[in-house]
C-alpha cells in the first residue's frame, strides 16, 4: 500500500498535501488492524479545497464537451488498467469478499463510461412562443462547485456515480469520502489526474471530522450543490444546513426493502436473486433485500433452499471467500442485538454460516424464520447479513406491511406470471424495482428513493440533470 502515500492524503488543487488535523488510521476489517495512516483534513482544508475548485472552475466549464468526455473515458480505461489492484485496495480497507470487490470496479468505472457517453449529449430547446413575438431558447450549464460525501459501503462507486456525472456536466468537485476507506476515492483521484483532468477539478479531504468539513461546504456561498451518500439521520441534518443557503441537494439515504415472493414464483430463480439482493458484500447496501414476503404455500420450501445456500457460503476473507466481514465492532453488536430481539419475540434460526475465529469483525450469515411483524429486524434497516422471513397468504395485508415504512429505495418482486409481477412492483411505493432479478444497480438507469430514502437520482441521463442549472433566453423575434 505505500505507494499511496496516504499520509500526504489530502488532493487540492493538483498538490497531495498533508492535513491539518494530523494522521488518522485507516482499518482492515478482516483484521482489526491499521493498515494506513491518511491525512486528517480540517474544516480549513475544506475550505482551500472550494478555493482550488473555484480557480479550476471557469476554465473546466469552458472545456469542450468532448475533452470533458475523454478525460472520463480514459479514467474508465485506467480502472481497468488497475482493476485487480482496485480491488485489493477495497477489500483490504472495506472487507467485503475479493469478488465483490472486483465486481464494484468494473461497476464503479462503467460510470465514468457512461458519463463520457453523457457528456457530450448535453441538449436544450429552441422553440416559438405560444403568443408570438418571441422565440423561448433554453439551455442547461453546470450548477457551479459541487459537494460530494461518499458512505464506506461501495468506496469506489459511490464515489465514480458522483463525480462522473458532476465532470461531464463541466463542475469542479469537492469530495469527502467515508473516514473508514479513503483510500479507493484517493487511488480513483490519482487515475483521473493521470487522465488529464486539470488541477483542481477534483479535490479530495479524507476528515474524520465530518460535520466540520462538510458544515464549511454548506456555509460557503461559492458551493452550490450537495450530493450526499449515507443515513436518513444524517441527510435529514443536512438538509436543515442546506436549507439556509438554499443549495441544490441529491440525497441517497437509507432503504428497507421488502423482497416479495409469489406462491406460483420460480423458487431457484428466487433464492439465487435473494443470495444476490441479500448477501452481497454482506448486506451492507442500501438496496439490500431487509425483509422477506414469502407466500405461506411456498414459505417452507423457499426458507429450506434459501438455509442451503447460506449454509454453504464461505465467510472470510481472501480469494475463496464469498462473504467478508462488517465494516467495524459496532456494525456486529448492533446486528447482533437485531437478532436477539427477533428470538425473544418467536422467530428462529433457520440456517447460519459458519464464521471464522479470529480477530475481525465477522458475523454469522443468517436465515431468521416465523419473524413476527413487529420484529425490530423487520422495522429497521439491517445492513448486514440477516434474512428475516416473513410468511404472507392475504395479498392486501402483504402490501400494506411492505408499503409501511418511511424509506423507499428498493424493492424485489419474484412471481411466476411477468405481468403479476408488474402489477406488484406498481403498487409499492419504492424508487426501484428488481423484477425476478436480485440486482438493480445499473449507471444507466435513474438509482434513488420515494419518501425519506432521497431526493434526487443518480445514474442515467437524470444523473446529470442534477449538477446543471436551466436558463431560458427570451429572444425578440
Amino acid at each position: 500500500m505505500h505507494h499511496l502515500e496516504s499520509d500526504r492524503g489530502l488532493h487540492i488543487g493538483g498538490q497531495w498535501l498533508a492535513g491539518r488535523g494530523g494522521l488518522f488510521d485507516v482499518v482492515d476489517p478482516a483484521t482489526a488492524t491499521p493498515i494506513a495512516a491518511v491525512s486528517d483534513g480540517s474544516p480549513d482544508d475544506a475550505t482551500a479545497a472550494v478555493d482550488a475548485a473555484v480557480q479550476a472552475a471557469a476554465g473546466w466549464a469552458a472545456t469542450p464537451p468532448r475533452e470533458r468526455s475523454d478525460v472520463l473515458r480514459r479514467t474508465y480505461e485506467l480502472m481497468h488498467r488497475d482493476h485487480e489492484d482496485l480491488a485489493r485496495l477495497i477489500t483490504a480497507e472495506n472487507g467485503k469478499s475479493l469478488s465483490d470487490a472486483r465486481a464494484e470496479v468494473g461497476y464503479a468505472a462503467e460510470f465514468f463510461r457512461w458519463y463520457s457517453e453523457e457528456a457530450v449529449r448535453t441538449e436544450g430547446r429552441y422553440s416559438p412562443a405560444p403568443a408570438g413575438g418571441a422565440r423561448t431558447l433554453v439551455t442547461y450549464r453546470p450548477v457551479g462547485v459541487a459537494a460530494l460525501v461518499t458512505p464506506w459501503n461501495f468506496p469506489a462507486a459511490m464515489a465514480t456515480r458522483k463525480i462522473g456525472p458532476a465532470l461531464a456536466a463541466g463542475c469542479t468537485v469537492v469530495l469527502k469520502p467515508a473516514a473508514e476507506t479513503p483510500l479507493t476515492a484517493l487511488a480513483i483521484t490519482r487515475l483521473l489526474a493521470e487522465a488529464g483532468a486539470p488541477d483542481g477539478v477534483v479535490n479530495v479531504v479524507p476528515t474524520t471530522d465530518a460535520a466540520g468539513v462538510v458544515s464549511a461546504w454548506l456555509a460557503d456561498s461559492r458551493v452550490r450543490a450537495l450530493s450526499f451518500t449515507g443515513s436518513t439521520q444524517v441527510g435529514r441534518l443536512l438538509l436543515r444546513q442546506a436549507a439556509d443557503r438554499v443549495v441544490t441537494t441529491s440525497m441517497e439515504l437509507g432503504g428497507n426493502a421488502p423482497f416479495i415472493v409469489t406462491a406460483d414464483a420460480d423458487l431457484d430463480a428466487a433464492v439465487a436473486g435473494a443470495m444476490i439482493a441479500k448477501f452481497r458484500g454482506g448486506g451492507q447496501a442500501c438496496v439490500s433485500a431487509n425483509r422477506f414476503y414469502v407466500h405461506a404455500d411456498v414459505a417452507e420450501e423457499f426458507t429450506e433452499r434459501l438455509g442451503k445456500a447460506v449454509e454453504a457460503l464461505r465467510v472470510g476473507t481472501g480469494d475463496g471467500a464469498e462473504v467478508g466481514p462488517l465494516i467495524s465492532e459496532e456494525a456486529v453488536t448492533g446486528i447482533t442485538a437485531l437478532i436477539d430481539d427477533a428470538l425473544a419475540r418467536g422467530a428462529r434460526v433457520a440456517a447460519r454460516a459458519e464464521v471464522p475465529g479470529g480477530p475481525g469483525y465477522f458475523l454469522a450469515p443468517t436465515v431468521l424464520t416465523d419473524v413476527p411483524a413487529d420484529a425490530r429486524v423487520v422495522r429497521e434497516e439491517i445492513f448486514g447479513p440477516v434474512a428475516p422471513i416473513v410468511t404472507w397468504r392475504d395479498e392486501d395485508a402483504m402490501l400494506r406491511a411492505v408499503n409501511d415504512t418511511e424509506m423507499g429505495l428498493a424493492a424485489y418482486v419474484f412471481a411466476g406470471e411477468l405481468q403479476r409481477a408488474v402489477d406488484l412492483a406498481e403498487h409499492v411505493d419504492a424508487g426501484m424495482v428488481g423484477i425476478n432479478r436480485g440486482a438493480i444497480s445499473d449507471p444507466s438507469a435513474p438509482f434513488g428513493g420515494t419518501k425519506q430514502s432521497g431526493l434526487g437520482r443518480e445514474g442515467g441521463h437524470e444523473g446529470l440533470h442534477e449538477f446543471t442549472e436551466t436558463q431560458y433566453l427570451s429572444l425578440n423575434w
